[in-house]
């Protein structure tokens, strides 16, 4: 799907404010509303824009203990990478898993009630055999920047 200029100033505000108006948004790239709601629903029916949330401060609800991981598995093949993907998908306290290239496999973030209820996870972790070689935690202690990419096209 070829993305205009408008396309894009769309996605960047809706990216921003979700609730924004009909009329708001249609005002902010200087299209009428009928224009401007098309191009949106073309938009959510190619899958570009997949639904609208809220950002919801779960450090207001309660406190969180943040915590990344390196984690190596013990076997390199398909079975073992699809065994452990399954537990961090079963795992709420599990924010972000990414597989990463290089001397680790992956990289998680674990968002626990403390240090001791993550430390009870990996315990129950390394108990229930996921086959993790060996982990490596970083406690967060300040985030410096968290934000949403920029939403940026390639020029052709």
């Amino acid at each position: 799907m070829k993305l205009d200029r408008y396309d894009i100033k769309i996605l960047e505000i809706l990216a921003k404010d979700g609730r924004i108006t009909k009329s708001r948004l249609a005002e902010a790239i200087n299209l009428s509303v009928s224009p401007c709601w098309e191009r949106v629903k073309r938009l959510e029916k190619a899958g570009i824009i997949e639904g609208y949330s809220a950002r919801i401060n779960a450090r207001v609800l309660h406190k969180r203990a943040p915590v990344w991981m390196q984690i190596e598995l013990k076997q390199h093949n398909a079975e073992s990478f699809l065994r452990f993907e399954n537990a961090i998908h079963a795992t709420p306290e599990v924010t972000e898993c990414v597989a990463v290239g290089g001397g680790v496999d992956y990289l998680v973030k674990v968002e626990a009630s403390s240090i001791d209820a993550y430390q009870r996870l990996i315990d129950d972790w390394l108990m229930s055999d996921l086959g993790i070689e060996r982990y490596f935690t970083y406690i967060v202690t300040k985030t410096v920047k968290a934000t949403t990419p920029s939403i940026q096209i390639e020029q052709e």
